[in-house]
């Protein structure tokens, strides 16, 4: 199906790029982009045998402000509750699925699309980028897995002090504190996200996506079940023709030439 509020292009190397495309809104996120975004992840996603996916938004000024406020100033709690569980389905898709996934944080991550990025696996930012979780401001706290994912990655105290503040910070200071990996000159923002995917991409594609799922769930587990979980899935990699061939290639000092099997 066409898309009116996302778009999305494969690369090169096996690479895609999908980009929030509602720029006149800073790429506020509605009920009608979250659908689409569910639709794409669901039903386009697993079809594309991607070796690595970037996000972004569209245009000079935004990766993504937040939720639509304007469409849910209007809904019941119970409304509300309907939307931020779909926004959480989405985000865990994201989060949860085996390819590895960029933010390219382009310009203000507020709110919703702060959580965004964080569902992401690495974060390369704009050095114009603002990020923040400004809900408070409005008598909301964020409720898009900000303050499980935030805390996840800086501890509670600084967690507790961007959502409790409101207060926006910028691309050197959201570096400073481990919230974005990379920060970069805005005009070779997308060029560092390709290079950083392109990278990702010439790696085992298997044992790429084990790796990631080793370290997501581990990170929810006591050490000694996390190792028990590693084990588990590096020893899977022996069993593919990537694994052999990886092995061969280091040995025989050349590049190696993954299947993905």
């Amino acid at each position: 199906m066409g898309y009116q509020f996302i778009s999305y292009k494969r690369e090169p190397g096996d690479i895609g790029t999908l980009t929030i495309n509602r720029p006149k809104v800073l790429n506020a996120l509605n009920w009608s982009t979250l659908r689409e975004l569910d639709d794409f992840l669901e039903d386009k996603l697993p079809k594309e045998n991607l070796k690595a996916l970037i996000i972004t938004g569209e245009g000079e000024k935004a990766f993504v402000v937040g939720a639509d406020i304007s469409e849910m100033q209007e809904m019941t709690a119970r409304e509300f509750q309907e939307y931020v569980g779909f926004a959480h389905r989405v985000y865990d898709q994201i989060e949860n699925d085996p390819i590895p996934s960029v933010a390219a944080i382009n310009g203000y991550a507020l709110g919703g699309g702060c959580e965004l990025a964080l569902a992401c696996d690495i974060r390369i930012a704009s050095e114009r980028a603002k990020l923040g979780f400004p809900e408070v401001k409005l008598g909301i706290f964020p409720g898009w897995g900000g303050t499980q994912r935030i805390t996840r990655v800086l501890g509670l105290g600084k967690t507790k002090e961007l959502v409790f503040t409101g207060e926006m910070i910028d691309a050197a200071e959201a570096h400073r504190i481990g919230l974005v990996e990379r920060v970069v000159p805005h005009e070779q923002l997308m060029s560092e996200a390709w290079k950083l995917a392109g990278i990702i991409s010439k790696n085992g594609p298997y044992a790429v996506r084990l790796a990631k799922t080793a370290i997501n769930a581990g990170s929810e587990m006591d050490l000694q079940k996390a190792l028990l979980l590693e084990k588990t899935l590096v020893s899977l990699c022996f069993d593919t023709e990537d694994r052999v061939e990886g092995m061969k290639a280091f040995l025989e000092k050349r590049e190696p030439v993954f299947n993905g099997v």
